[in-house]
């Protein structure tokens, strides 16, 4: 799902990106020196995104039966034309939790909101979302985006939640974990700009050093080809959004953007996923090494091959029903907007190359399998062959010695 790549934009430096595109002399603001006018918040939400794997699979159906906040809905509203097969394969569980704002800023500039949203995915994985409410000078994002880079405050409080919700649907959970591994990722969502322009990718775009920073969580002025490359990835669906998307975060602009957090939330979970899955190839690809060599004196055993051949056998079947379960749980084939976000998303979030590493380990999980059952049933002939030679030289020295009948 993650194989299809887009190529990239560079953000223009020619005309457009100043504004002389055909939108007229007045479409572009600029201060007394000549310089953009600052780009100001006047409606806006930060969500910041934690993503945790936490079981085999969850049944989702269950689980909402055991929460009553529970709601099971598709959280892709359709809000542009698309055949009905396109969402989720099978929809998330989601559930809204009353929570204490958590202040992310010492002086308390920036607070979470008291909900937090719990996403519940079938194939085992968990995905906590706080919101920030923003506005005024986008300027005030880069200290944002600075507190919210490894915020430990914030990944602990996901986690409580996380196990909290666990407990609630415990009947649901099959091989409950909660995985180390933890994906963040934040969404700078502004709903309104003060001084909006005809092309709202245009107007961010001539602030691109500074929208650059905030997406990368830089505390210092970034080179120009590294504004151009955290600027590379945008999208737009209609001339007042845009979407910038890079591997840290993202800065969407609209006030209809709920479809393309969600499909972002999506790729978080499956880079997690992703990373859970290729860690696990690697303990189970170890302990494959691990059985082919120490032979030895288990050779003398007989069911022992078996066993580890059923040991590689799970393994193999996990990482399989893991990586397809991820795959194929999003069905974007019909909205070739939203395909495109996730494209993007997956090229910033070097899914592709995750895909890559995944099946290659797999292969290599089946190749041992594969030399094991050989080796086995190797065994096993050299074991009739040892049988019937056993019973030629029994029936060849009873011929010689008639008294051994008796």
């Amino acid at each position: 799902m993650a194989g299809e790549r887009v190529q990239p934009q560079a953000p223009s430096t020619g005309p457009a990106a100043n504004g002389a595109d055909g939108l007229g002399p007045s479409a572009v603001r600029t201060d007394a020196a000549g310089s953009p006018a600052p780009l100001t918040i006047s409606r806006g939400t930060c969500y910041i995104l934690f993503a945790f794997d936490v079981a085999t699979s969850i049944d989702v159906t269950a689980a909402q039966r055991s929460v009553a906040s529970a709601d099971r809905r598709e959280i892709l509203q359709h809000r542009r034309r698309a055949p009905e097969y396109f969402g989720y394969q099978a929809p998330p569980l989601m559930i809204t939790q009353a929570s204490d704002s958590i202040a992310v800023s010492p002086d308390g500039r920036f607070s979470t909101a008291d909900r937090v949203e719990c996403v519940a995915f079938d194939f085992g994985a968990v995905s906590v979302m706080y919101s920030v409410p923003i506005a005024g000078p986008v300027t005030g994002l880069l200290e944002l985006s600075d507190l919210l880079y490894e915020n430990a405050a914030l990944k602990e409080d996901a986690r409580r939640r996380v196990e909290s919700f666990l407990d609630a649907i415990y009947g649901a959970v099959a091989r409950r974990h909660v995985s180390s591994f933890v994906e963040d990722y934040a969404i700078y969502h502004i709903d309104e700009l003060a001084s909006p322009e005809p092309d709202v990718e245009a107007q961010v775009l001539r602030h691109a050093p500074l929208v650059a920073r905030i997406l990368r969580s830089a505390r210092s002025v970034l080179s120009t080809q590294e504004t151009a490359d955290a600027m590379a990835c945008r999208i737009a669906f209609a001339p007042d959004d845009a979407a910038f998307i890079d591997w840290n975060a993202a800065v969407l602009v609209g006030s209809d953007m709920a479809d393309v957090r969600a499909v972002l939330e999506y790729a978080n979970v499956e880079l997690l996923e992703m990373r859970f899955l290729d860690d696990r190839l690697d303990g189970a690809l170890e302990r494959s090494y691990a059985l082919l060599a120490r032979r030895g004196w288990r050779r003398l055993i007989p069911w022992q091959d078996t066993m580890d051949l059923r040991v590689i056998g799970e393994l193999q079947a996990d990482g399989v029903r893991l990586f397809e379960g991820v795959n194929n749980a999003l069905k974007l084939l019909g909205d070739q907007y939203l395909a495109r976000v996730y494209r993007l998303a997956a090229q910033r979030l070097h899914l592709p190359a995750w895909d890559s590493s995944i099946l290659r380990k797999l292969g290599a999980l089946e190749s041992l399998y594969q030399k094991m059952s050989d080796y086995q049933t190797t065994r096993r002939l050299e074991m009739l062959e040892w049988i019937v030679i056993l019973l030629i030289a029994f029936e060849i020295l009873l011929s010689l010695f008639p008294g051994l009948r008796h």
